[in-house]
């Protein structure tokens, strides 16, 4: 049994712990504030395998799959449902785009299909139809409860004895060679240190700041935080905007029903760096631009009320797919999800455990293409694309 801290409570942080404790492993996990309050409880809790390129395409294939079960794995209720994800052309040329997309996720068995406007406005009963001329269609796409989720990962990892310390921020890692011996860490108004066999840097915006903690230069791999805000409105009655409804060329804005109360929830890619790893202020600005796109993609929303907004970080990568691999001997990485870490988490987080215990996975995870050393060679991937 090999001591392990994972770094980062978010969603990768804890599902990690979680499956490292299933291979019998000591983990120790490390949150600096309280579990889930980065990215992931910030989410629009969407969970998609209709990515442009096959190794996110295997990847979330594998993870909705994962999804499927996780409910009675967890022994928890999650608000796992698979009510689809509805892209819309608004030209000949995204239809063309659409075409192909749906025949590479076809070929990795994901069950895309392009739908006209009249079938459209059956699974989505206030869409306005009359800017589009086509849908991407994949009703096995969803969305779950990342407040449920993550505190179901996070009961389960504990009953198998895993560690789990919030407000515990890391603050150095002690090296000898291409080895991280020991971790310093905040506690009881001071510092402490224990050693370990290997540690995984989950800690996705705050990533930079571990790996250069380690030695490494910051830069390494880049990961730059973007403020990334949502809107929702009160509850709509069940069943008007069930999947996440999205035209891309309207600046990636989207729509979601909320599965718990109804609510719809507004995203759109309207951002900017982040002033700083604390700025989660939301602006009125995006609240104005973000509604112009929702009334026109759904015009009864005109008359709903807003009853919140919030902000959080897309943790961006130059390519937008994430970092996941070796770092160090024993340092690992799994950061720079770009918005998509709370939707990949089931299979990373397999993959990451299996990777650190056995030196090898089982999951249909492109080791290569995610490799966190890719950016230092210039060789930048496909841009993940990036929506809810």
């Amino acid at each position: 049994m090999s001591k392990i801290a994972v770094i980062g409570g978010g969603i990768i942080g804890v599902a990690t712990a979680y499956e490292l404790a299933k291979l019998g492993e000591d983990v120790i996990l490390f949150e600096k504030n309280y579990f889930g309050s980065g990215s992931t409880f910030r989410c629009a809790t969407g969970i998609r395998a209709q990515f442009t390129d096959g190794a996110n395409i295997r990847l979330m294939k594998y993870s909705v799959e994962r999804w499927e079960r996780l409910e009675e794995e967890l022994e928890s209720e999650i608000g796992f449902r698979q009510t689809g994800y509805l892209f819309l052309a608004t030209s000949e040329e995204e239809v063309e785009a659409f075409r192909a997309n749906v025949r590479l996720q076809n070929r990795f068995g994901v069950p895309t299909r392009l739908i006209d406007m009249a079938e459209a406005k059956e699974i989505v009963p206030i869409l306005n139809t009359e800017p589009f001329l086509a849908g991407a269609w994949n009703p096995k796409d969803g969305k779950a409860n990342p407040f449920k989720t993550l505190f179901a990962y996070l009961r389960k990892a504990r009953e198998m004895g895993v560690d789990a310390r919030e407000h515990t921020p890391v603050i150095g890692l002690e090296r000898e060679g291409d080895e991280i011996t020991a971790v310093k860490f905040g506690g009881n108004g001071g510092m402490e240190s224990i050693k370990v066999d290997a540690v995984l840097n989950a800690a996705n915006a705050w990533a930079p700041l571990i790996n250069a903690m380690a030695g490494l230069r910051p830069d390494l791999v880049p990961i730059i935080p973007y403020k990334h805000q949502l809107v929702k409105t009160e509850p709509l009655e069940g069943g008007q905007v069930e999947p996440l409804v999205c035209p891309p060329s309207w600046n990636d804005a989207y729509i979601i029903q909320d599965g718990e109360d109804g609510g719809i929830i507004c995203g759109a890619g309207i951002e900017h760096e982040a002033k700083s790893l604390d700025d989660y202020e939301p602006t009125y600005d995006f609240l104005r631009g973000v509604l112009r796109y929702a009334v026109k993609i759904a015009p009864p929303l005109r008359y709903a009320h807003v009853v919140r907004q919030w902000a959080g970080f897309y943790a961006k990568t130059p390519d937008r797919n994430p970092a996941i691999g070796r770092l160090l001997d024993n340092l690992y990485i799994a950061a720079g999800f770009s918005g998509h870490g709370f939707m990949m988490a089931p299979a990373v987080a397999e993959a990451m455990a299996e990777l650190i215990s056995k030196g090898r996975s089982k999951v249909p995870l492109d080791w290569e293409w995610y490799d966190p050393y890719r950016f230092e060679r210039g060789e930048l991937r496909t841009g993940a694309f990036q929506i809810g």
